[in-house]
């Protein structure tokens, strides 16, 4: 018997978007230029954001240097595959905390798709909120937000992938 929460944390949020750029360009700009188009008040960190960073590789860390001198981290990749896709653990509590099990947490999937007129269709796909119990359906609505979620992360992703 599946129960409500259940469902509602087995459920994706789909966000996509198609930028005019091609799609070597538009993968460095989301990775190599997190920084460039990351808003600054989404953050974990106990002191304000300086900087987000992407390390490129298996294993690499999705963290935040913090103005206080610390690093915050808040994913770890599991696939890299440049410019297709890559896959990260969203190693964040549904209270905004840092979650360090992966067993825990949620996954997060960016695939890059080269279109016919040279644009780019970039299609995300954050996923596994059963892992997070609980507070998955929490997240879920959180991240599936389009203005303070996905959504509107991609908005200002392409609009600096464009520019």
């Amino acid at each position: 018997m599946t129960t409500m929460a259940a469902a509602t944390t087995d459920t994706p949020v789909r966000r996509s978007v198609t930028v005019r750029t091609g799609v070597e360009h538009a993968f460095r700009v989301f990775t190599e230029g997190l920084d460039t188009w990351w808003p600054r008040s989404h953050h974990i960190g106990t002191s304000p954001m300086k900087r987000g960073v992407i390390e490129p590789f298996v294993g690499g860390r999705l963290y935040s240097e913090q103005v206080d001198g610390t690093d915050c981290p808040w994913g770890q990749v599991t696939t890299w595959d440049p410019p297709r896709r890559f896959v990260f653990a969203w190693q964040i509590t549904h209270e905004w905390g840092f979650e360090p099990d992966l067993a825990r947490a949620s996954e997060v999937e960016v695939q890059f798709t080269p279109q016919p007129d040279g644009s780019t269709r970039v299609d995300l796909e954050h996923r596994h909120f059963d892992r997070m119990g609980p507070g998955g359906a929490e997240m879920r609505t959180a991240v599936g937000n389009e203005d303070g979620g996905w959504g509107g992360l991609l908005k200002i992703f392409a609009a600096k992938a464009e520019a």
